[in-house]
């Protein structure tokens, strides 16, 4: 094989390399998975237009690293201000820059916590999308609000 041979072969190699690195995010920037934000997350959402809504706050629960959310529905004449602290409509959560979003609801009856995992899709200062792992069929959609 003579030299121009070799250099034409070696620059192609490396247009292919650095083509497919592009096409497949693997160049320059390291890894393309998102990460997530814990304060995007944090603020009050509405889900999709209803009357359904989630806000988490910053307060957190206590060493394990979990704050406190809470969620109600004003279709069902239930209110922020009508949620029992730490009781019905309130749970923990934390918020894994892998987009891992666990959730523990707090239960008036017993102190009953009963947890969920969902998966975070799309997470900005104006938008949440995820769905509960095992049912990614089942996606949720919320816009960020301005506090009221």
């Amino acid at each position: 094989m003579n030299i121009s041979k070799f250099y034409r072969l070696a620059v192609c190699a490396i247009v292919s390399v650095s083509l497919s690195s592009c096409f497949f995010g693997t160049g320059g920037g390291g890894s393309n998975t998102p990460t997530f934000s814990l304060g995007d997350l944090q603020g009050l959402w509405q889900e999709n237009n209803t009357e359904h809504f989630v806000r988490f706050t910053r307060e957190a629960t206590d060493e394990t690293g979990y704050y406190y959310g809470r969620e109600w529905n004003e279709d069902q004449d239930i209110f922020e201000e009508d949620l029992v602290p730490y009781g019905n409509g309130w749970f923990k959560y934390e918020l894994k820059s892998t987009g891992t979003l666990t959730e523990i609801h707090l239960m008036d009856n017993g102190g009953a916590e009963i947890p969920k995992v969902f998966v975070v899709t799309k997470l900005d200062d104006t938008t949440l999308e995820y769905y509960e792992k095992g049912y990614s069929s089942s996606k949720y959609y919320f816009s960020k609000m301005v506090s009221r």
